[in-house]
């Protein structure tokens, strides 16, 4: 790899020299501009305005515009004898837990590599200091034409700094949260709990730019002659007027996906109409009626059964009666 900028680490009294190479690559498909009725390129020329001619490269320079328009030229070597540490230094200002950083603050990565052979014991140094306290350095340093802010952690064997926004260059997040009053039920959190669940974790090394696969494969039809792959048909949602359903067939739709058993189990039901739910004075109408017809059942049974125990009581009385007139019968003619 290349490297875009050497200089060294400043640790301390400990300096390490570095050379800096970018971590990451574009692989987006970048597109010539045409011109439509013949396909010839557009190109464009830069031009002194003083001289109305066109310029090389080399002849082209840096210059700042002050207020009043006037131009002043700023060479290569104005900047690099900058009187700042960091012009070619990389300076570690401190150490501090990686979750202190801000996500919104990260910018461009780099690779650290070590500037020949003097530089390999410091490096490990660094790397195994940086290992053992669980920490990541904040350091400032110069890159293309101003100071930065950057951070340098530990990626396998090697050491990496990721540019880092200054805390003023990040904008507070006023006017973008709902202004409305908003209230999420514990239904609806334990539906989306479920749908997260079930999405479960991605192994990032399998996810892969769908989108520029599909313009390859546009511009390889084309350049073949053959006919253009057709898109498929876009999903037609509509606009979600219940969030619970949503939510419910959201969940099915990612079980199925995994070959999972599409019912919700476990869930909260949801109520398809509010007019299931009685209001409160209904149910408070409703409670008493049922109320009143329990007692009523209850003095119903209760008046059955002193019936059934009288009719028995009576039926049994007689029986009595008949058996005590056969005993006394039978003294008699003994």
């Amino acid at each position: 790899m290349r490297s875009i900028w050497n200089g060294a680490i400043s640790f301390g009294l400990v300096s390490i020299p570095i050379k800096l190479v970018n971590a990451t690559e574009n692989h987006a498909i970048s597109f010539r501009q045409i011109h439509t009725e013949d396909g010839g390129r557009i190109r464009y020329r830069k031009f002194c305005e003083l001289e109305d001619r066109e310029v090389t490269g080399q002849e082209i320079g840096k210059g700042y515009e002050d207020a009043d328009g006037t131009i002043i030229p700023i060479t290569d070597e104005d900047l690099a004898g900058l009187p700042i540490p960091t012009a070619k230094t990389i300076e570690i200002v401190a150490f501090v837990p990686e979750e202190r950083i801000d996500p919104l603050q990260m910018d461009a990565a780099y690779y650290l590599a070590a500037g020949g052979a003097p530089a390999a014991k410091p490096y490990t140094l660094l790397r195994e200091a940086l290992k053992r306290s669980n920490k990541v350095a904040i350091a400032k340093y110069a890159l293309r034409g101003r100071e930065r802010l950057g951070m340098l952690r530990v990626v396998g064997d090697a050491i990496a700094m990721h540019g880092l926004l200054w805390p003023d260059e990040v904008r507070a997040p006023e006017g973008v949260a709902p202004d409305t009053s908003v209230t999420v039920r514990d239904k609806e959190l334990d539906l989306a709990d479920a749908l997260m669940d079930t999405l479960g974790e991605v192994d990032l090394q399998d996810l892969h730019d769908e989108y520029r696969e599909a313009v390859e494969e546009v511009i390889a039809a084309k350049a073949s002659g053959e006919a253009l792959p057709e898109a498929p048909e876009p999903e037609r949602g509509g606009k979600v007027l219940d969030l619970m359903a949503a939510l419910e067939n959201s969940v099915r739709a990612a079980r199925e996906s995994r070959g999972e058993e599409a019912e919700v189990k476990d869930l909260p039901q949801r109520k398809t109409s509010s007019r299931s739910t009685p209001k409160e004075t209904g149910g408070k109408k409703s409670t008493s009626t049922a109320k009143k017809k329990t007692a009523s059942s209850t003095r119903k049974s209760t008046s059955k059964a002193t019936q059934t125990e009288k009719k028995t009581t009576a039926k049994k009385t007689p029986a009595k009666k008949t058996t005590a007139k056969k005993t006394a019968s039978r003294k008699r003619s003994a």
